[in-house]
């Protein structure tokens, strides 16, 4: 059960950092407004995937594993899980440009995509991205027992 509640959060986090990289790859300068739908469904798959990382950490934490007293005692756990709610807080604000978007073509505008929104969208993506990429490094500091008091 431990292995299986442990592969089930790697590829929640891997599929976070997939779907995250596709919305980056998607919102480029050439975004065109059929993309707006794909975008904003890719944005829906990267919750879907946060919810799992999130469901899946609090049965490592405290169903399986090292128990809850293993983690909560390490101040690398709670960076660890500042960058988590990080990323997730930024991710609010590229989403709702996406819902903006697909909203206005709902409506028939012609011209919702404007270029300062898509730059700043992608910013705050590449931001989600570098903060992701901490979480593992706080991960294998907590496995080699950094932050844990003697």
């Amino acid at each position: 059960m431990e292995a299986a509640i442990a592969y089930l959060h790697f590829v929640s986090i891997l599929s976070v950092t997939a779907f995250l990289v596709t919305e980056l790859y998607l919102c480029g300068r050439d975004l065109q407004p059929p993309q707006v739908k794909t975008i904003a469904q890719v944005d829906f798959l990267y919750m879907l995937a946060a919810v799992a990382v999130l469901i899946t950490g609090l049965l490592r934490l405290f169903a399986v594993g090292k128990g809850a007293s293993f983690y909560l005692h390490n101040p690398v756990f709670y960076i660890k899980i500042a960058l988590f709610v990080a990323v997730g807080l930024i991710s609010i604000l590229p989403t709702r440009q996406f819902m903006q978007w697909n909203r206005a073509l709902k409506a028939g505008a012609n011209r919702i995509l404007r270029d300062d929104d898509i730059v700043t969208a992608r910013r705050y993506i590449v931001l989600e991205l570098a903060l992701l990429a901490l979480i593992p490094l706080m991960a294998v500091l907590m496995a080699r027992g950094i932050g844990v008091q003697p």
